[in-house]
């Protein structure tokens, strides 16, 4: 494997990493069969209340896992069917990175279990990342730099999230929002890939905007008007919050990556949004003067798919042109946290590029 170029920097968006030598080999999103309309939710909340919420957010419909199927099923699937269609061995498998705010248990790692569920070796690396929507550009980056590093030359990144077991049902804020989707993407050590730029950043200070406020060993915030008389165990989401979050930081975001990637927005084939409000993109791609029609939507097919957004739009918009001559593509993935992650990469044709159901 050749080393790659790697810099660094803590620019005012992130810290900013290159990388390089791996390329991705193929992506595989899960999605489960049963579709959700919003017939059911003109019922509970109202035809003019779904109205509102279809025009700002767009989503028209979306997939719900069943109470016994969670993330690691939908990734296991994904998993199984690319091994299958790459013809990789999964004792070749070096490294599996399972990236989720939706795990099967406290502990141990859902990625230990997962590790033997698809045959990877003992030998094999597998750990857990607790990230949702920011999630898959962090996945490619540490993907990427184990690669680079030697530490591994095939590395599995399972990304995804079942959202909707978290949601009160009775929650408009939220229960209209989400769906659910599992992911596998393969990585593999490449001389000749090109160099990958990432963009990564933090701040704590918006954590409580976006929340799960028991279910793990914190103390519930006492403090906080907004929680009162809500489930602790149900997902809290103050959506003007988080609006104006991202509406104030992934502008210069996109920029820096730009500036980074050193190739301007005309050149990418491109822009791939975490898919968190069709109203909120549309202002994103008009204010950092992106060409809509490089920007593609599938919240309104699928909702907010968490850390399984940016792979789901590589499956379900860009499948044909990844699987015939790849392209240069952008990443942006934000909320919850606050965190955010950014990537800027090109990738050659991607033998494996399929969306599939679990059954």
């Amino acid at each position: 494997m050749t080393v790659a170029e790697v810099g660094s920097g803590d620019g005012a968006c992130g810290r900013e990493v290159v990388a390089g030598g791996a390329r991705i080999a193929g992506v595989v999103s899960c999605v489960p069969t049963r579709e959700v309309d919003n017939a059911g939710f003109v019922e509970r909340f109202g035809e003019q209340a779904v109205h509102d919420v279809v025009k700002m957010i767009g989503v028209t419909r979306r997939r719900h896992v069943d109470a016994g199927t969670t993330t690691r099923d939908l990734c296991r699937v994904a998993g199984q069917r690319l091994l299958a269609d790459l013809a990789w061995d999964p004792a070749g498998i070096d490294a599996l990175i399972f990236v989720t705010q939706t795990p099967d248990f406290r502990l141990p790692a859902t990625a230990c279990v997962l590790q033997a569920e698809l045959g990877l070796s003992t030998s094999c690396i597998a750990f857990d990342i607790n990230l949702g929507c920011s999630g898959y550009p962090y996945a490619l980056w540490l993907g990427m730099t184990m690669i680079q590093s030697g530490a591994a030359r095939r590395v599995l990144l399972a990304v995804g999230d079942t959202v909707t077991r978290m949601v009160d049902p009775a929650d408009r804020a939220t229960a209209m929002i989400f769906g659910d989707a599992g992911t596998v993407t393969a990585l593999e050590a490449s001389a000749d890939a090109p160099r990958a730029s990432f963009v990564l950043g933090t701040d704590g200070r918006g954590a409580s905007h976006l929340i799960v406020p028991e279910g793990a060993f914190g103390r519930t915030p006492a403090d906080d008007p907004r929680l009162r008389d809500r489930d602790p165990a149900c997902l809290f989401m103050d959506g003007g919050e988080i609006f104006n979050f991202t509406l104030r930081a992934i502008p210069p975001l996109v920029a820096r990556t730009m500036a980074l990637g050193g190739v301007p927005a005309v050149e990418y084939d491109a822009f791939l949004f975490h898919q968190a409000n069709r109203f909120m993109l549309n202002h994103l791609v008009k204010k950092c003067k992106l060409p809509a029609d490089r920007v593609p939507i599938n919240i309104g097919d699928y909702g907010n798919t968490s850390s399984a957004s940016i792979p789901l739009l590589m499956t379900t918009s860009l499948r044909e042109q990844l699987r015939e001559r790849g392209g240069r593509l952008a990443m942006f993935g934000f909320g919850v946290g606050y965190s955010w992650g950014a990537a800027a990469l090109e990738t050659g044709p991607v033998r494996v590029v399929e969306t599939i159901d679990y059954d």
